[in-house]
């Protein structure tokens, strides 16, 4: 066995290269306490969410450098990756972390702006004459 898991969790630009090492359970986001970093509590829960489904929350350290994009997008690719060192600790576990959709990769990125055009969709406005 081996004494650490990592994974990568990825959601819009964020990227969160996440470390779970046995331990008391201490989230640690970029050398800042989880509570710190995220401080909303429907943040702090999304990121965790895998640790509480497979009831795991105290057993690991979680050691987590997370770059690019918002908080929200940063707190969801936090909760893939630890949702993939929890598959790659434990394989039973994948059954009902696929179930509850936590090892699925959100696909959703900001469509460009085309030219011509004020935003990605929105148009100018026509004029007939």
């Amino acid at each position: 066995m081996a004494t650490q898991y990592q994974a990568v969790g990825r959601r819009k630009t964020s990227v969160a290269r996440v470390y779970l090492r046995p331990g008391s359970g201490n989230v640690v986001v970029n050398k800042r306490p989880l509570a710190e970093y995220l401080p909303t509590a429907i943040r702090q829960a999304s990121a965790t969410a895998p640790l509480d489904l497979t009831e795991l929350r105290g057993q690991f350290d979680v050691l987590v450098n997370a770059k690019g994009g918002g908080l929200t997008g940063q707190a969801e690719a936090i909760q893939l990756g630890i949702a993939r060192a929890l598959v790659d600790f434990n394989e039973d576990l994948r059954k009902p972390l696929r179930d509850a959709g936590y090892l699925t990769r959100d696909p959703r990125m900001v469509e460009r702006k085309k030219p011509g055009q004020p935003k990605a969709r929105k148009k100018f406005q026509f004029s007939k004459r």
